[in-house]
């Protein structure tokens, strides 16, 4: 089985689909045994860019590499965790995964339930295909391009929509990062009369734009592109979008600087 094109039948794309629902959750399962095993075990170190890690990445990180070359040997992989891969080689890659096997670490040791799994498809420098799972809620969103955005929890399937709105309506649901806010996002949201603010953790932002629990996200501090990928491609299905803040055009990925510019993401503007 492959990918090499991705308008597959969807008899296909299912299988595809449920396989890779099945590395999240394994992904997800293993993330948990170590969060739920104490601190004293979570290995906490800290990158070059002052981002913690916890052994739970990497070990979430080895298995989803794991199974993604076992089934799709021939579609090559990026993730925040592996060795960097030079433009000059992934420039060539039209299609490839890439992955954030733990979305939210702060959150992980903060110990609030709110990290994720990202897997995302991405073709020609755009997400076609996206897995977000959240171990701690057991829920699972994916989307995969002309197929719609579905959520999966507590065994039953829905499709999702993201939500219609104006941007002169009062009460604008506007979500923040809970680690991330800044002075540029505050004066964003001064801009809308009423708004009421949500403050969450990781990919879970864009999922909220995604199944209409809120309108905008304004993305102003840095993000890369593993961060966004999955939860994009799930937003694009959803009938929302996720665009540049300086100009309105789509986040792309495989730049040769991974660093995603600042954005915005949004439901249905009316």
């Amino acid at each position: 089985m492959h990918l090499k094109h991705i308008s597959i039948p969807m008899q296909a794309a299912n299988i595809i689909i449920s396989e890779l629902i099945s590395i999240a959750k394994k992904a997800g399962a293993e993330i948990l045994r170590v969060y739920e095993s104490g601190t004293e075990n979570w290995d906490i170190s800290f990158k070059g860019d002052s981002s913690p890690l916890t052994i739970a990445d990497k070990l979430s990180n080895d298995i989803i590499n794991e199974e993604l070359v076992k089934l799709f040997p021939e579609i090559p992989i990026i993730s925040e965790e592996n060795k960097e891969i030079s433009y000059q080689i992934r420039k060539n890659f039209n299609l490839f995964w890439l992955i954030d096997p733990l979305d939210g670490t702060k959150e992980f040791i903060n110990r609030n339930g709110e990290f994720t799994v990202n897997i995302a498809l991405i073709q020609d420098h755009s997400p076609v295909g996206g897995i977000v799972y959240v171990p701690v809620q057991e829920k699972m969103y994916y989307a995969q391009k002309g197929l719609g955005a579905f959520i999966i929890e507590k065994g039953n399937k829905k499709q999702i929509e993201a939500a219609a709105f104006s941007k002169d309506q009062k009460k604008i649901r506007i979500v923040a990062s809970r680690s991330h806010m800044n002075r540029e996002t505050t004066k964003f949201i001064s801009q809308f009369e009423e708004a009421e603010i949500t403050s969450i953790g990781s990919s879970l932002k864009l999922l909220l734009i995604a199944e209409g629990k809120a309108h905008i996200y304004p993305r102003l501090g840095p993000t890369m592109e593993w961060d966004t990928a999955a939860a994009h491609a799930i937003v694009n299905e959803a009938g929302g979008r996720v665009f540049r803040y300086d100009k309105e055009i789509d986040l792309e990925y495989n730049k040769e600087n991974m660093l995603n510019p600042y954005f915005i993401t949004m439901g249905k503007l009316i």
